[in-house]
């Protein structure tokens, strides 16, 4: 699935919709060049479980864990992450739990260490704004993306005719 996102305004929205359809667990990779918006998608997420506060990416921390009304939420950057084995050292194990939705930018930095995700989102540049494409991984992931489809058109980012495509 592809969207085209014309503004921060609507990668927000993206984010919040994309949020709801992942019902607060699973894995979500994002992965997009320096400045695509991962972390302005990470916020509209977050802001579809209420969270109003900032939303900053956690590059030299690796995890920002958020408790949430609708559960558990990390949000990883992996930007500076040396070796895959540092996750272990941090309890990643734990985080990825199947209670939880982990948000993890820059997922290749993890390659080998990282489970499989169950939605993968590539953002890249477009024109002045951008474009994300969606790709499901497991079954969890397939029934987002369906549920996704919905939300996007009763925000209006897509048509009634795009919701309706595979």
């Amino acid at each position: 699935m592809r969207i085209r996102l014309v503004d921060e305004d609507r990668q927000v929205v993206f984010g919040q919709c994309l949020g709801r359809a992942l019902k607060g667990r699973g894995r979500l990779y994002l992965e997009g060049e320096l400045g695509a918006g991962k972390t302005t998608l990470a916020r509209g997420i977050l802001r579809a479980y209420g969270h109003a506060g900032a939303v900053k990416s956690p590059t030299y921390t690796l995890v920002e864990p958020y408790e949430l009304a609708g559960g558990r939420l990390y949000h990883f950057d992996l930007y500076r992450l040396g070796d895959p084995e540092e996750l272990e050292f941090i309890g990643g194990r734990d985080l990825f739990a199947e209670d939880a939705l982990c948000i993890v930018e820059w997922p290749s930095r993890g390659r080998g260490w990282l489970p499989q995700p169950d939605l993968k989102v590539t953002l890249s540049l477009h024109g002045a704004g951008r474009q994300a494409m969606l790709e499901a991984y497991t079954a969890h992931g397939r029934a987002a993306l369906d549920e996704l489809r919905q939300e996007l058109a009763q925000a209006d980012l897509i048509s009634a005719e795009e919701r309706d495509t595979p």
